[in-house]
């Protein structure tokens, strides 16, 4: 597992990359007010939490048995797209009470679902395999399976295409981030929300 504010760094330079160009490029021409402030703020507040919502569990279980065990509620792994549902519901409920629009309100918890999904990606490299399926399939899957293989273990259909599967689902990822960021006013140009 990749510390706290490697996830953190990870959603923020990696995955909201076109939102915090389009900040900075804005920023310097003084083309954000304060009301802009807010949204900027809102969006990386929901992105932060949900690159770290999978580790939840590991607050209450260091204050509770101390220790820091974070992939478990119960019999409900964390680090499945199971509970990334329950990311995107939240951050998406939370979008509405802010905005009181559907397609806002939609694009905040696609955004929070890229950063989830960023999370259970790093963690899936770091630790080889998450129970992404469950509970329709409740043994470790690693997408990166063949990261550190030499081409010669495997046949080369096989490397190439499990290299590519790799690459597509970070690809995704970033994608959904790109438009849930275009919709939410941000490109590569800001445009302050109406």
């Amino acid at each position: 597992m990749p510390y706290p504010v490697f996830h953190l760094m990870f959603f923020v330079f990696c995955i909201s990359l076109a939102g915090v160009f389009a900040v900075f490029s804005s920023s310097f021409k003084k083309e954000i007010g304060l009301r802009d402030i807010r949204h900027i703020g809102i969006l990386l507040t929901v992105g932060s939490i949900g690159s770290l919502f999978p580790d939840v569990p590991a607050v209450w279980n260091y204050f509770l048995h101390g220790n820091l065990q974070h992939t478990m509620i119960g019999p409900i792994p964390t680090h499945s797209l199971l509970f990334g549902v329950v990311a995107f519901a939240l951050a998406a409920m939370l979008g509405y009470l802010i905005y009181r629009n559907i397609s806002r309100a939609t694009s905040i918890g696609i955004f929070a679902e890229a950063a989830f999904l960023s999370h259970l990606l790093l963690d899936d490299v770091a630790d080889g395999g998450l129970t992404y399926l469950y509970p329709l399939y409740n043994e470790p899957l690693s997408i990166f399976v063949f990261m550190n293989v030499n081409i010669s273990d495997v046949d080369f259909f096989y490397y190439n295409f499990a290299c590519f599967v790799s690459v597509f689902f970070i690809f995704c990822v970033m994608l959904m981030a790109l438009l849930a960021l275009k919709d939410l006013g941000f490109g590569f140009r800001y445009e302050p929300v109406e």
